[in-house]
């Protein structure tokens, strides 16, 4: 063995910022921040654009909404008929589904209006004289006095409510130009999606192109099974409503309940907003003991939707901690109004799978795999 003295001395590595001074904790956490700052300022500009460019992120949500719903009916018909053709069929089958809804609810509602109304004003009287006794004691004819005040509003107002009404107008021509434009967009997803996704995956390189198809075959499912879970919770919502406000025998039941399925959408929210206006009908056609039923129904509705509903239909779609939804909704009507309420949970789940898929090894890796 060789004296210490003839050994050979590794150098001393030198002090550098990267490795000397700089604790190894500190480089962690100045890597991580650095990445969340690009993350943000990507997300935020994101934002920007759609909110700049809403009206045609609109549309083209509005087309993959009706792509994930009529796609499958489609498939199934062009096994017996050309494709076109089967599109065709698909559309035309929705559009009689919807009129004749919409004409239902418009003649239910125009056979129970004259009844409705003397309702009305009989549960405001009765509405009025219970809350004239105890515990509330209000002033005689506080109802009739706060009815003379809105009219007198409305006069008074008349040119601010007529400017109102135009630019509620314009933005109608705004929605339903949005709406032309997505069953526009819809159509071609229906048709020929596939060729239009082969087609954009064709634009990636070659290395990337497996990963690419896989996260966005992954986006698409979660997308649709989202959209279509969340129309049968909405219609699973509005049966059980129109069921309860028909027993309770409130009128416009079936309206009522044509709104809670359209207010479920927006998961949280929605549902009990819809039945807050239902709780409000009640009480002035049935009085308030219906109408604290009614509102008992929002606890009841939430419980089976958040525990029964959501985890039996929505099990092939994404499924997100109730955390996360909220979060989602929040930040969404935050950023986007009620637009990014609707967008913010389908928006989520989309983004988890593709991490999912991109995370997940290569299918050749796999194989290689002892």
């Amino acid at each position: 063995m060789r004296p210490a003295r003839d050994r050979a001395v590794a150098p001393t590595p030198a002090a550098t910022p990267g490795n000397g001074l700089v604790p190894h904790g500190l480089q962690v956490i100045a890597g991580w921040c650095w990445r969340l700052l690009v993350l943000g300022a990507t997300i935020y500009v994101l934002f920007k654009l759609l909110a700049r460019f809403q009206p045609v992120a609109v549309a083209v949500f509005l087309g993959l909404v009706i792509a994930a719903l009529l796609r499958p009916l489609a498939d199934r018909l062009s096994r017996v008929m050309k494709r076109p053709l089967a599109v065709v069929c698909a559309y035309v089958l929705c559009i009689v589904l919807i009129a004749g809804g919409f004409a239902l609810t418009g003649y239910l509602v125009a056979g129970e209006s004259g009844h409705v109304t003397h309702q009305f004003d009989t549960g405001i009287a009765r509405l009025e004289t219970w809350l004239e006794g105890s515990p509330f004691h209000m002033r005689p004819g506080a109802l009739t006095g706060l009815q003379h005040k809105v009219t007198s509003f409305i006069s008074s107002h008349r040119s601010t409510l007529i400017q109102s009404a135009l630019s509620g107008a314009t933005q109608l021509v705004e929605a339903l130009t949005v709406i032309a434009l997505g069953l526009f967009c819809s159509v071609f997803f229906v048709h020929s999606g596939e060729r239009m996704w082969g087609w954009s995956r064709d634009q990636i390189p070659v290395d990337a192109r497996g990963r690419w198809d896989r996260a966005g075959r992954a986006a698409w499912r979660a997308f649709a099974g989202y959209i279509r879970g969340i129309i049968l919770v909405a219609g699973t919502n509005a049966i059980l409503v129109g069921i309860a406000l028909f027993v309770l025998r409130v009128p416009f039941a079936v309206p009522l309940a044509v709104l809670e399925f359209l207010a479920a959408f927006v998961p949280l929210i929605g549902s009990p907003f819809a039945l807050a206006v239902a709780s409000v009908v009640a009480l002035a056609a049935r009085g308030p003991v219906t109408a604290l039923i009614v509102l008992a129904l929002i606890v009841v509705i939430g419980q089976l939707e958040g525990h029964l509903l959501h985890p039996l239909i929505m099990s092939w779609a994404v499924r997100l901690h109730p955390v996360v939804v909220a979060i989602s909704v929040i930040a969404g009507t935050i950023a986007l109004g009620f637009v990014g309420a609707v967008v913010a949970v389908p928006f989520v789940s989309v983004a988890w799978a593709v991490i999912q898929a991109v995370r997940a090894p290569e299918p050749a890796a796999e194989s290689r795999s002892p």
